[in-house]
């Protein structure tokens, strides 16, 4: 853990900025896409251990709308015992005479916890049971991986037939489990980033891949909603970007190689991740990467006459790092612990909002790929929402987010710097100080980030907020500000206060769950508004998040 903590000490220091917002209440934009609500992971068999059977809890609660959770390897053959970067199901077998034989218990295990905690599953679909790979040897090698290793799980089918079965055979078992109505409003992805390691097969076997597995779960779900590639960041010119463009192109013109007819396609799905680093002796963050991804995809899909208008996925964005490493062997991945993760989130949910609306396409989701971690060291620095079960400052951030909603208005700052801008040259010259703001019924809700992709200390920056547009009958308004910053919504501070424990006592543990939930600043108290308008100072630390919640009554 030292590493962290030297990481984010050794920061170059930037002088105080004063910004100035402007939010109109009257000036509304569209309905505000609550594109933050979902989360995926490699381990699904963390899904049913108490920690994670309670943060899937948290994530139904941070919302009143539906929560989305994704997770790997759904489908491999194994004990159900998690590892890093691991986890299987043994769903599918067969018998001496090659007949299948299904497993449900530990599958079931899953998508109880799941559904219980009434978040709905973003099925992926894969990887390749053993029994079905058409190169099953290895099949599994533990993390980490060396390079030129190649696992069995990440093969083509032997039989394709078979493999449409399979997931035929689960989609109905899913629907008979949890009934028709509620599988239907899942998402159904076959497979993940099959343009790298996670598929040694050709561009044209996943296609056909893909048609056999929609194939079985439309038999089995007629109204699914389905969809991929779930290729890794695409970027101008690159592989993945190709292999994106191909498979919109296989599914606008081609049959499908299972049953003849065209090939069903309800969403698009890719990747799109930032590029943390070590830069001078400090942490810079990539958030420029993460939305050149986002805008190559987009604009590949802007081209696609038939799909342009279908709901995009980003079904893993993020910081990016090793997501299973700690700082101590890759002090690019200190970011996780602290305060730089949601400020980053907060940009990058701004930016990428930004460039959807300019390549007009339709995002639905941008998935954080980070969940919980166990078995290891407290504050390991792995990307992760939650250690032993105490909420990371990354959590808060989506409990404010949980607070937008209803529709999204008009927002100016002096601090903002465009996301083509980003998408060129990243955040380096001076932080962004910007704004997203919603109105719904009588209230509105601000959120405020003071981000720049190289870590930095330095003195509180003043922003001058100015909320009008408030009905003119209104005088008095009811001011909540929340904050994510050094001393508040942050257990990791907390937990360095108490010494770094990595066996916390009672009261130590009944301390960390206090500060890893999301704090005000101050206490909420009633402000003037004159001619509808209501002006506020906010002393913004570097790398800090503000949500400033605001309701009137007007009868």
């Amino acid at each position: 853990m030292a590493a962290a903590f030297v990481t984010l000490a050794s920061c170059a220091t930037f002088g105080q900025t004063r910004v100035d917002v402007q939010v109109d209440l009257q000036k509304g934009i569209w309905a505000f896409t609550p594109v933050y609500r979902w989360f995926g992971y490699d381990e699904s068999n963390y899904t049913t251990t108490k920690n994670g059977r309670a943060l899937l809890e948290e994530l139904h609660d941070l919302t009143l709308e539906p929560v989305y959770v994704r997770a790997h390897f759904l489908l491999t053959s194994g004990d159900g015992k998690p590892e890093l970067k691991w986890s299987s199901s043994n769903v599918y077998a067969e018998d001496a005479s090659g007949r299948p034989v299904y497993n449900w218990a530990i599958l079931d295990g899953i998508f109880d916890a799941w559904v219980g905690a009434h978040v709905r599953p973003f099925v992926e679909l894969g990887f390749m049971p053993k029994a079905l790979s058409s190169h099953p040897d290895p099949y599994h090698i533990p993390w980490p991986t060396r390079p030129g290793d190649v696992e069995g799980w990440s093969f083509p089918p032997k039989d394709y037939g078979k493999w449409q079965e399979l997931v035929r055979q689960v989609a109905a078992h899913m629907a008979a489990r949890y009934g028709m109505a509620e599988v239907s409003t899942w998402y159904w992805e076959v497979w993940n980033e099959p343009d790298i390691f996670y598929w040694h097969g050709t561009e044209q076997e996943y296609n056909r891949l893909y048609d056999y597995a929609i194939a079985g779960v439309r038999a089995a779900i007629p109204g699914a909603r389905v969809g991929g590639p779930a290729t890794t960041g695409p970027s101008p010119g690159s592989k993945s970007a190709a292999f994106l463009e191909a498979f919109l192109r296989h599914c606008a013109q081609d049959r499908s190689a299972a049953t003849g007819g065209p090939v069903p396609l309800d969403f698009i799905s890719f990747h799109a991740k930032g590029s943390p680093h070590m830069a001078d002796g400090h942490l810079q963050m990539g958030l420029g990467h993460e939305l050149e991804n986002a805008a190559t995809g987009f604009g590949i899909v802007r081209t696609s006459e038939k799909f342009r208008e279908l709901p995009i996925v980003l079904s893993e964005a993020d910081p990016e790092g090793c997501g299973a490493c700690s700082p101590e062997q890759h002090p690019e991945d200190a970011y996780r612990n602290g305060t730089v993760y949601p400020a980053y989130t907060a940009a990058a949910m701004q930016g990428l909002l930004e460039l959807a609306e300019s390549e007009r396409v339709h995002l639905i989701g941008f998935l954080t790929w980070a969940f919980e971690f166990e078995g290891q060291p407290w504050f390991a620095g792995q990307r992760a929402l939650a250690t032993h079960g105490i909420d990371k400052p990354e959590m808060n951030f989506f409990r404010m987010a949980g607070l937008l909603g209803g529709e999204r208005v008009a927002v100016t700052s002096s601090g903002a710097i465009p996301a083509e801008s980003i998408v060129r040259a990243g955040v380096r010259q001076k932080p962004e100080i910007d704004a997203l703001a919603t109105r719904s019924g009588e209230g509105a809700s601000v959120m405020l980030w003071n981000y720049q992709d190289d870590v930095a200390t330095g003195p509180e920056d003043e922003v001058r907020v100015s909320i009008h547009g408030v009905p003119a009958a209104i005088h008095r308004a009811l001011l909540e500000e929340y904050r994510i910053d050094a001393t508040h919504s942050n257990a990791f501070e907390t937990w360095k206060q108490m010494g770094a424990p990595q066996e916390p006592s009672a009261e130590q543990y009944a301390q960390l769950q206090a500060a890893g939930q999301l704090k005000m600043k101050g206490s909420p108290r009633w402000v003037t508004v004159e001619d509808g308008r209501i002006e506020e100072a906010v002393e913004m630390p570097r790398e800090s998040v503000t949500l400033l919640s605001i309701s009137w009554n007007s009868k």
